[in-house]
């Protein structure tokens, strides 16, 4: 049976794992934190994300918990409506609405689907090289500062876009959805739950910023509803704050011999188009269509990477590169650019 070693826990490694499983490999996950990290907000999954869910066998768990996001405008911070969000437009070409998810629930439903012997948490790969020479395929799903990318792409760095986030949810259904841009900063408001709502605030401003939701209040007191009332119901508890990151033009490919890169550690992006978690899934279905070719009989762990297999594999994976590379950054490139719009 063909192996492969996955750097990272994170949706888009646990979506790769549970995919190449289902092609028939032996899947070690290797995370360096002492657990699965379950932290987030929400995730918009797009339709195309929603498919490769469905391909993963967990689509139906997903839908049960999700809510359509069908309407939501942007608007100014005096509230003069600028255009509405392309929601109805994602519908019409996907055949199915976005769908708003608590992030917790998306990662803790794809770790159910990987059996906990999988998993090996703890560990903090800094020679992907040993893996290459253990594993018959080593994906790097180890973020925006991956070490896999990093030994193989060095002169690729993460970049700091200037934008600080701030994420949390409140109880309570709060509209009109969306989200209001005013200088230096947007608010957005989403469904993520029944009874529950999702707010989020793009801060242009030096890393390290760390507001409080007082500080929030202040702020955007004069915003439209319903921001003044999201951020009446916040609290500093579980509030999430992180600096947003891309990866410039990106590595040349997404793969170098038997060794891919799939999520962040390929092409992070700014969050402007909500695109970070779907792109992921998408790479890991992708990835395992391409694999799901090679044959299981030769390789291994326990006999050593076959010169077959190696061959079969690095051919496999420069399909992945050659679908996968062009879209996804292509989506970086207009988040990006998105971002630096709604920040000006």
């Amino acid at each position: 049976m063909s192996t492969a070693a996955v750097v990272g826990a994170g949706i888009g490694g646990l979506a790769t794992a549970i995919a190449l499983r289902r092609e028939g490999w032996d899947v070690t996950v290797l995370e360096r934190w002492p657990r699965i990290v379950e932290l987030g907000t929400a995730i918009g999954l797009w339709p195309e994300a929603q498919r490769a869910l469905d391909r993963l066998g967990v689509g139906d768990r997903i839908q049960a918990v999700g809510v359509p996001y069908r309407e939501g405008c942007v608007r100014t911070r005096r509230g003069r409506r600028i255009a509405d969000l392309p929601l109805k437009r994602i519908e019409k070409r996907g055949g199915a609405p976005v769908l708003m998810v608590p992030r917790t629930t998306l990662v803790t439903t794809l770790a159910a689907a990987v059996p906990d012997d999988v998993v090996r948490t703890g560990v903090d790969v800094t020679d992907p090289d040993r893996l290459r020479r253990e594993f018959d395929v080593v994906i790097g799903a180890d973020g925006y500062r991956s070490a896999v990318r990093d030994a193989y792409f060095p002169d690729v760095r993460a970049r700091y876009l200037g934008v600080v986030a701030i994420r949390g949810v409140v109880d309570g259904e709060f509209g009109p959805a969306g989200e209001v841009w005013g200088r230096g900063a947007l608010v957005g408001v989403t469904p993520v739950a029944r009874g529950r709502t999702n707010w989020y605030v793009a801060l242009r401003a030096p890393a390290g910023t760390r507001p409080t939701v007082a500080e929030l209040r202040a702020r955007f007191a004069d915003y439209p509803d319903p921001v003044p009332a999201v951020l009446d119901a916040a609290t500093d508890d579980g509030l999430l704050r992180h600096e947003i990151h891309d990866l410039g033009r990106g590595p040349r490919r997404y793969v170098h011999g038997t060794v891919a890169l799939v999520g962040d550690a390929a092409h992070a992006m700014a969050p402007s188009l909500g695109q970070g978690a779907c792109q992921a899934l998408v790479d890991a279905d992708c990835l395992a269509a391409q694999l799901g070719a090679v044959s299981s009989s030769t390789g291994g762990r326990a006999g050593g990477v076959g010169p077959d297999t190696a061959r079969d594999v690095t051919t496999a994976l420069q399909r992945y590169d050659r679908l996968r590379r062009r879209p996804t950054r292509r989506l970086a490139r207009a988040s990006r650019l998105v971002s630096r719009f709604q920040n000006t």
